[in-house]
């Protein structure tokens, strides 16, 4: 949804480069997000565990996932900056979702 509303606002006030940019950014949490959910498991299920080989994973991704939004941004200057507004979109919606349970807890105690 937050996709969508981003092409619709972007491409009527002139910036359509900026929407697909936009996208990668959103994928590319999307993606953050699924890889961290899998380094959490992989780690869970061993009896050992390694918070050095979990910290190098960590920046590892991190690293992947920055220099591929830098990319964007050199190459497709300026619309490229959206691909970060992607990215801290999604983190926002990841707050939000993670957070309304929470405060529904909070309210019913």
């Amino acid at each position: 949804m937050a996709g969508v509303l981003g092409t619709v606002v972007l491409v009527l006030v002139g910036h359509p480069l900026a929407a697909p940019l936009g996208w990668v950014g959103l994928i590319l949490g999307a993606l953050n997000a699924r890889m961290a959910q899998v380094s959490v498991a992989r780690y869970s299920d061993h009896g050992e565990f390694s918070k050095g080989r979990f910290a190098i994973s960590v920046l590892g991704r991190l690293g992947v996932i920055t220099v591929i939004a830098l990319g964007c941004a050199v190459l497709f200057q300026p619309a490229g900056l959206a691909v970060f507004a992607g990215l801290a979109i999604f983190q926002l919606l990841t707050i939000v979702s993670a957070m309304l349970p929470l405060v529904k807890e909070i309210r019913q105690s």
